[in-house]
């Protein structure tokens, strides 16, 4: 069986500098420097969430109920809000039942972004023209991006736009060789 392999437009490697220089501001832009206690010396494995800082304007940010914020909370979602919500709106929803951020948290426009990049990309697998595994690894190449990173809530506005792209054009490929079949 003959595979063919469909690549889109590159976009900027995780060993880049560029992209290097990026992870560092961000990281630096989420520290908080405390006093630690030298009567507890046990470490905690994983994020602390009480840290997070609003990445657009760096107020700490506040676990709550989407009261208030979604129209409809009727499956009781959670979120991790910026402090100074509604004038920065700012906000990330976490998997059900948990703490963990479902990715970064994104203002209104970003929002808007990921909802038209996941349509965009979801027509590729709900459509049955690739598997939802294939789907994925098209994403990660398409964001140079280890699979298990490989979500779009994870993603800013240049890589959403990209993707709404290439998965436009994809799906296009594909239909039309679909047709010729």
């Amino acid at each position: 069986k003959k595979k063919t392999i469909i690549t889109g437009s590159r976009v900027i490697p995780r060993t880049s500098p560029l992209f290097q220089e990026f992870k560092i501001w961000q990281t630096l832009n989420n520290l908080e420097v405390r006093l630690s206690d030298v009567k507890s010396k046990k470490k905690k494995k994983g994020i602390n969430y009480s840290t997070m800082r609003c990445p657009y304007c760096g107020s700490s940010v506040v676990f709550r109920s989407a009261e208030g914020i979604y129209k409809r909370n009727a499956e009781e979602h959670m979120l991790y809000v910026c402090k100074r919500y509604p004038e920065c709106d700012a906000y990330v929803t976490v998997h059900k039942g948990t703490r963990i951020p479902m990715g970064i948290m994104a203002d209104g426009k970003l929002r808007k972004l990921r909802i038209d990049a996941h349509h965009a990309f979801d027509r590729l697998h709900e459509s049955g023209m690739m598997s939802r595994r294939e789907a994925y690894d098209w994403l990660a190449y398409m964001i140079q991006s280890p699979l298990s990173q490989a979500h779009i809530g994870e993603l800013g506005e240049y890589y959403c736009n990209v993707v709404i792209k290439e998965s436009r054009n994809l799906y296009r490929k594909l239909s039309a060789n679909r047709g010729e079949a």
